[in-house]
């Protein structure tokens, strides 16, 4: 599969550069000597599994954009993989030119994800159907909880400014005049959640 793929991309001419490793640890230890544009990561590894390595990878580099290229369809996996960081979540039964499509979005800042990744019910469908990003489903979740802009960017590990940005953008695709109305219209999408217990 790794082969496949990197023969695949090494046939972009947009891509100067094409590396491929079979765990995590290789993985980090490659991204400190040379950080790329992107890395596609697989779920199911030896050693540091792929969201693990997503979660180092993004403490050694914040910025870091890893597209997950998996077998899983799992809404569970989907989640984790987001919350962990990933700029989007990729089934390997896509097409070539899916995933040429994928990578490209993922670059430019967008948020790639298969079709049947997504359960119909589940909060990241919901987020996404509501133009929410990853992180702003993060943030909406902590404004549920009542947090100030500083307190999000501190769990977050944003600035001030880039939290009260994001909440910003919450409202703004939510259509509410306040966090109240938010929190609220977040329920009402299912995006948000009643805690059970």
């Amino acid at each position: 599969m790794r082969a496949g793929l990197v023969n695949l991309l090494a046939t972009q001419s947009e891509f100067a550069a094409v590396t491929d490793v079979g765990d995590g640890e290789t993985a980090l230890r490659l991204w400190r000597q040379k950080p790329f544009d992107l890395c596609l990561l697989d779920l199911t590894m030896p050693g540091l599994d792929g969201v693990e390595t997503l979660i180092q990878l993004r403490g050694i580099a914040p910025a870091a954009k890893v597209l997950i290229l998996t077998s899983s369809n799992s809404a569970a996996d989907l989640s984790r993989a987001l919350s962990a960081g990933a700029v989007g979540y990729i089934t390997k039964d896509i097409g070539h030119q899916e995933l040429l499509a994928a990578i490209h979005a993922a670059i430019a800042g967008d948020t790639p994800i298969s079709h049947d990744s997504i359960i119909d019910n589940s909060p990241i469908a919901a987020g996404r159907a509501a133009g929410l990003s990853p992180r702003e489903i993060e943030v909406v979740a902590l404004m549920r909880e009542g947090y100030t802009n500083n307190d999000i960017g501190r769990m977050l590990g944003i600035s001030h400014h880039t939290a009260k940005a994001h909440v910003a953008a919450v409202m703004t695709k939510l259509a509410s005049v306040d966090r109240t109305q938010a929190v609220a219209r977040a329920f009402d999408l299912g995006i948000l959640r009643a805690q059970s217990g």
